[in-house]
């Protein structure tokens, strides 16, 4: 079985297993706590479980980094990178936004993404080189060129009670400079829907690796721009991600960077053009 098929097969079982699931306190087991509201579940192992046996059947030598479990260290090229549901705390409310995401890297770099809804039965698919798609059909970004015309998405930090770098600067200041700004609770999904074109912008702090190597590549796949706040090629072990459609780029740069005495170049954050911003592949 291919890497391709392999991947997409574990991200429809465990994200059917997850959609069968949904709503039903007993299969969330005990809720544990990894921090004040960082959580695990049942189903989250379960899922996992399921992704790895897929792949250990398919892939016996390969490595393997998820979520929840000791990274698997064979000395191989290859390595899955398996988030088995991004979006446990939606998950662990009943709330229906939530994914499965699953990556494979070569040599240290991504070069396939599977990124499954199963909530609204969406398959976003990403091949280094030969470019996106949703269920089958080819995606690119949106061609919005203006930040105050613009959905913008992000996420907070499971800390952010307690520590003072929370994203919420951040928040404040998009949130009078774009159209909108949504926090639905999966930065997978978010990134699925930049490379889509529904959202026209992502950023967010302290990601792991399984929150975005898949989607990360689906972003550049559909012709947008990932880089790390100043603009500079990001890693999945980057942290902190900003992912357009690349005509905002330079703009929510110059956002992020308010008070730090950073220029991206000029990109206008309001009226008149965007500016475009080289792709960071």
């Amino acid at each position: 079985m291919s890497i391709r098929d392999t991947a997409v097969m574990a991200a429809e079982r465990a994200g059917e297993l997850l959609r069968k699931n949904l709503g039903r306190a007993a299969s969330l087991g005990r809720v544990e706590f990894k921090g004040a509201v960082d959580i695990v579940t049942r189903m989250d192992r379960r899922a996992e479980a399921l992704i790895v046996s897929t792949i250990r059947k398919n892939f016996p030598d390969h490595g393997i980094l998820t979520e929840e479990s000791a990274e698997r260290v064979t000395g191989s090229r290859y390595r899955w990178i398996v988030d088995p549901l991004d979006g446990t705390t939606n998950y662990a409310h009943g709330f229906p936004i939530f994914c499965v995401s699953i990556a494979f890297e070569e040599d240290g770099e991504v070069i396939f993404g599977a990124v499954y809804g199963p909530m609204l039965n969406e398959l976003f698919v990403a091949e280094k080189g030969r470019g996106a798609s949703m269920n089958g059909r080819r995606i690119r970004v949106s061609k919005t060129f203006v930040l105050d015309r613009s959905l913008l998405a992000t996420g907070f930090p499971y800390d952010v009670r307690t520590s003072s770098d929370n994203n919420l600067g951040h928040f404040a200041n998009f949130a009078v400079r774009a159209q909108a700004i949504r926090r639905a609770g999966s930065a997978a999904l978010d990134l699925s829907y930049v490379a889509c074109g529904r959202f026209d912008g992502f950023w967010e702090i302290r990601l792991k690796p399984w929150d975005v190597a898949a989607a990360a590549l689906m972003v550049k796949e559909a012709g947008g721009t990932v880089t790390d706040f100043k603009g500079l090629a990001a890693s999945i072990s980057s942290g902190d991600i900003l992912a357009t459609n690349g005509a905002i780029h330079a703009g929510m740069i110059e956002v992020l960077n308010i008070g730090k005495g950073f220029s991206s170049g000029g990109g206008r954050t309001r009226r008149g053009k965007g500016h475009s911003y080289p792709s960071a592949r």
